[in-house]
């Protein structure tokens, strides 16, 4: 193939009729071979883009100037919210990128739910939890009105417009913590609405989360039993990063990482798991292989050094273990064993929680968890949906077809059991 032809083969995968149903049919192919309709399986952490509501969004922001801000930048990397990243999609080659937005879907109900429910049914996904994209970078502005104005107005949005359509979507909604009294407020309003199961602050930002000025949040969200959610982005705004990586390759390495790293080991060593002990924390999108590294690194400081956390009662590794993590990007790593003592390290059988990430370009399927030959059937099951469930207090609810599918397994056993 030339050079043209293969500039014009590009071209015609980037404007054909893209569906999200097509794009994942061997994920489908891959579920119904696995029988995930045996199986909950709860997705924590995926994506949708916001930027694609940008008008509605803006709606519901009450600021009639940052409002107007919003509708003449919209919002995205390169707009109202900025960061690193442009290359995600491999100069395109990644096709949902550029496609998914072409994507046709019905007038009702609301287009993120259609493409929510198209790769949640393909990829055997019963319940999913939504994040946003663009607005992961908001935490680095330094604009605190603008965070706090666009956080109320995106959860607002996606509680009255995506999940009062699908009770199969839930979300934990943006906090503003650049602004430390506005986050009880948005606790306050948004808590009780039906498809939240928590709040999530983004860490890609530099607020010390051991800010006395955020006890309030933290016992507030203790009492309702909501879970806390740190998710990490990729941070192209981080000083060292941003100057010296040169390839996205190392970035996204690095970045994702580093920001949990850095809030988590905070959250440790300040004695916050002491002062909130009923507190469900969790840390999102920044894979397992961090988490013995840190673990033995704050175990080794902390046993040289234990009058620099007098508030701790063990070591920080126990405090880390009883925390919960998503699982993606899951490093698949040579040396299997490497990735089986990290789940033992964790105790992944009741901490891990199953992500995809989806539609973003490093997303894990389901089966990254299901086929790991180290795993009982139990804990496998668990990760999946299993421990989600018993955080969010789910009640299981399955995929259309998946009840399907175990419909014609009964008549089939009962014809089976009535021809003996």
């Amino acid at each position: 193939m030339n050079a043209q032809d293969r500039i014009t083969n590009q071209r015609d995968m980037t404007t054909e009729p893209f569906d999200t149903s097509v794009h994942l049919a061997h994920a489908r192919q891959q579920a119904e071979a696995r029988n995930y309709d045996e199986f909950f399986i709860v997705d924590v952490d995926s994506h949708h883009y916001e930027n694609e509501a940008s008008e509605e969004i803006a709606s519901y922001v009450l600021n009639d100037v940052l409002r107007n801000e919003i509708l003449y930048q919209g919002i995205s990397r390169k707009g109202i919210s900025t960061g690193f990243g442009q290359y995600q999609d491999l100069g395109g080659r990644l096709t949902r990128y550029p496609n998914r937005k072409k994507e046709q879907v019905p007038p009702k109900p609301h287009r993120d739910v259609t493409l929510m429910r198209r790769w949640m049914d393909a990829m055997g996904v019963d319940v999913a939890c939504m994040f946003p994209t663009p607005l992961l970078n908001l935490g680095l502005s330094p604009r605190v009105d603008l965070e706090v104005e666009l956080a109320r107005g995106y959860n607002r949005w996606l509680c009255e417009r995506v999940l009062s359509e699908d009770s199969r979507l839930k979300s934990m909604l943006y906090l503003p913590f650049n602004d430390p009294e506005a986050c009880p407020k948005i606790i306050e309003e948004f808590g009780d609405m039906p498809g939240v199961i928590g709040f999530m602050v983004t860490t890609t930002r530099y607020k010390g989360v051991y800010d006395n000025a955020y006890l309030r949040t933290y016992r507030m969200l203790e009492e309702r039993g909501l879970p806390l959610g740190f998710h990490t982005g990729l941070g192209g705004q981080e000083p060292g990063l941003s100057t010296a990586a040169n390839r996205f390759l190392v970035l996204h390495a690095l970045g994702f990482a580093w920001h949990n790293m850095l809030h988590l080991s905070n959250w440790v060593i300040n004695g916050l798991p002491e002062r909130f002990p009923n507190l469900k924390v969790m840390w999102i999108e920044a894979g397992l292989a961090w988490i013995p590294f840190l673990m033995q690194r704050l175990d080794n400081e902390y046993m040289m050094r234990a009058s620099d956390a007098p508030l701790l009662k063990k070591k920080p590794s126990e405090y880390m273990r009883d925390m919960y993590y998503t699982s993606q990007p899951m490093e698949m790593v040579d040396n299997a064993r490497a990735l089986e003592l990290t789940f033992e390290m964790m105790k992944a059988d009741s901490q891990l929680l199953y992500s995809s990430d989806y539609p973003h370009w490093d997303m894990d399927l389901p089966s990254v968890i299901h086929d790991l030959p180290f795993l009982e059937e139990g804990a496998k099951r668990d990760i999946l949906g299993g421990n989600a469930a018993k955080l969010f207090n789910l009640e299981p609810q399955y995929a259309p077809w998946k009840l399907e599918r175990r419909r014609q397994k009964q008549q089939a056993a009962q014809a089976t059991a009535s021809g003996r």
